[in-house]
This record gives structure tokens, C-alpha cells and sequence, in this order.
């Protein structure tokens, strides 16, 4: 067993012992997500990119733990909808790089479709 099956696996073992995964549908699952994303916007939110650079070097911890959270609600959505996201990125990576081709799109903020 690789190591995402076995998050994955501690991720719904952590789920299941609690009887929780009644309450886990996939709209609660994905606000989840949503509200941890939200929680890791909130380190950097008003903050300059002075202030954003000494922030992240004494609070990576705390940093990581929220990134962390957002990974654990993909990760069991993922899991609960039976899709493999490593999969899906990989996918989504290769469908990109035919979106943005380096000719076009190096050093550019353009979206796809005007590029």
C-alpha cells in the first residue's frame, strides 16, 4: 500500500470510529473544504508582501496545518466519490498545458482564451 492509500485509509478509519460519515454528503464535505481554504486565506489576508514574508517564516506550522485540512476534505471527497485526484490532476495538469502552451503563455497572466 503506497502512502496516499494509507492517509487515505487513517483519513476514513479517523471518519468511521466517530460515526461521522453519516453527516459527510458531498455539499458538507466540499463547504468543508471551502471553509478550510477560507482559514488558510485568513494568514494572509491584509498583509503587504513584506509582512506576508516574515509571516510565513514563524508560522509555517501553523500554515501547514490548515493546508493540511484542505487536504484531508479533498482526499476523503475524493475517496467518498470513488475518484482517484491524483488521477484527476494529472489529467487536469497534462489538459492544461494544451490550454496554456509555453509559447503563448510564459511569463503571462493571460487567460487561455486570450492568449
Amino acid at each position: 500500500m503506497n502512502k496516499v492509500n494509507e492517509i487515505i485509509k487513517r483519513i476514513t478509519n479517523f471518519r468511521d470510529v466517530r460515526d461521522w460519515k453519516k453527516f459527510h454528503n458531498p455539499k458538507d464535505v466540499s463547504l468543508s473544504l471551502v471553509l478550510e481554504a477560507g482559514e488558510v486565506m485568513e494568514h494572509f489576508q491584509w498583509k503587504d508582501k513584506e509582512e506576508i514574508e516574515k509571516y510565513i517564516k514563524t508560522n509555517k506550522e501553523e500554515i501547514g496545518e490548515e493546508l493540511a485540512d484542505v487536504l484531508y476534505w479533498i482526499l476523503l471527497m475524493g475517496h467518498d466519490l470513488d475518484i482517484d485526484v491524483f488521477d484527476a490532476l494529472d489529467k487536469k495538469i497534462k489538459k492544461n498545458e494544451e490550454k496554456y502552451p509555453v509559447e503563448k503563455a510564459k511569463g503571462k497572466h493571460t487567460k487561455y482564451d486570450k492568449l
